[in-house]
């Protein structure tokens, strides 16, 4: 078991991270954190990749901007956020296997807070673990999470329901930032100010009823949201998400945005990548790597899903997106494309993912960080949803 607990017995009930450091070198590499309080830290470790995950109860981050993106010794990058309502994690991506030495908590010299350290030592992969190397934390967190559910038939729908069920899915959230500007501007924030405009318009039209897989900063995993929009019944699934490219993919040249249906094969490349960008997220949050079964699963279940008529539910609303939203935004070169999004394994509604633009083009990053701009985009989509459901009603009589 790789897995390690360090605090106090006692241990207050909120505390907060202020400064968070790394020392030393490529064979031993000390990560510290700076808290007003102590805490019960729980550390274990991952593989495929490797990392190091230390979850921490009642904890707040008040870092500064950029901590954690500029790796040192033994560790490339880390990151830090909610993984769960009470629960605060940090992720430490290592460029091998390490294992977990002189760990303490112990009073800052010369404040009233918490220095908490924890030194990683090179490993050999053997001693390491094959595979996932996740102890208690991890089984914990797989057992709260909704069980996969994606071969599962949907709730039967109420007989007669007055309005149809919206979901607005917020991408990424809490530990997982999403793509990241040349600013600091995080997209898991700007998806989040879209997403409750967006419901916000929706609301006010009286005309459906508007769910969102979260309307906090916390994170949600990809099977939990498509759970909730089982569980709810939902009528029409909206995903968004801001993307970012490096500089060798024409990041200050190519911009706007880009909606996503679901497919076993992708439209193209750049479908591809986005895909399994979106796909991973739950790795960057701390979960286990999924299993070549899970990944069959996947396929077998996408092979049925294009039988179902919500594939074409998911292209016409996909047409209808396209023709509201390139009245007030820009679109991208291919505004529509497709590729295997695990958060649109919808077998029981049309769903959609919204990439609203690019995070790494100037323009659209001053746009993306613009209420006023928030505002528009979600009357562009607000409009389709509108006339979406329109025609539904007028072909079939049903919300």
């Amino acid at each position: 078991m790789h897995a390690w607990l360090y605090g106090a017995a006692h241990a207050a009930p909120e505390a907060t991270a202020t400064a968070a450091h790394l020392s030393g070198d490529k064979t031993r590499t000390t990560f510290r954190l700076d808290l007003t309080a102590g805490v019960t830290a729980e550390i274990f470790t991952l593989a495929n990749p490797y990392r190091v995950i230390v979850d921490l109860p009642d904890v707040s981050f008040r870092l500064p901007d950029g901590t954690g993106q500029t790796g040192h010794g033994l560790v490339e990058a880390f990151r830090y956020g909610l993984f769960a309502e009470r629960k605060a994690r940090v992720v430490i991506d290592t460029s091998g296997p390490v294992r977990i030495e002189r760990a303490a908590m112990t009073a800052a010299p010369r404040s009233d807070g918490i220095v908490f350290t924890f030194d990683m030592v090179t490993t050999a992969p053997e001693s390491f673990g094959a595979g996932t190397g996740a102890g208690k934390a991890a089984a914990e967190a797989e057992r709260k999470a909704p069980p996969e559910s994606a071969n599962a038939e949907p709730p039967a729908k109420p007989p007669q329901r007055d309005k149809a069920v919206i979901m607005i899915d917020p991408g990424h959230g809490g530990i997982d930032g999403g793509a990241v500007s040349a600013s600091n501007i995080l997209e898991k924030d700007v998806v989040l100010a879209v997403a409750k405009e967006l419901g916000r318009q929706l609301g006010t039209t009286g005309r459906y009823d508007v769910r969102m897989t979260r309307a906090s900063d916390v994170f949600i995993s990809l099977d939990q949201r498509v759970n909730l929009s089982l569980e709810q019944g939902v009528d029409l699934f909206i995903s968004l998400h801001a993307d970012s490219l490096a500089e060798d993919r024409g990041a200050r040249s190519i911009r706007g945005a880009t909606i996503y249906t679901l497919s076993e094969r992708a439209s193209d490349e750049h479908a591809r990548r986005m895909a399994e960008k979106e796909n991973a997220s739950d790795l960057v949050a701390g979960l286990k790597a999924p299993d070549v079964e899970d990944d069959d699963q996947v396929t077998g279940i996408l092979i049925d899903l294009m039988k179902r008529e919500t594939a074409n539910f998911s292209a016409d609303f996909s047409n209808t997106l396209v023709s509201k939203m390139k009245r007030k935004v820009a679109l991208s070169r291919v505004p529509q494309r497709a590729a295997a999004f695990k958060v649109l394994k919808q077998t029981h509604a049309p769903s959609v993912l919204i990439e609203l633009g690019y995070l790494s083009h100037p323009e659209d990053e001053k746009l993306l960080n613009s209420p006023d701009w928030h505002k528009q985009v979600a009357s562009s989509i607000a409009a389709a949803v509108d006339a979406y459901f329109a025609k539904r009603t007028a072909t079939t009589g049903a919300p």
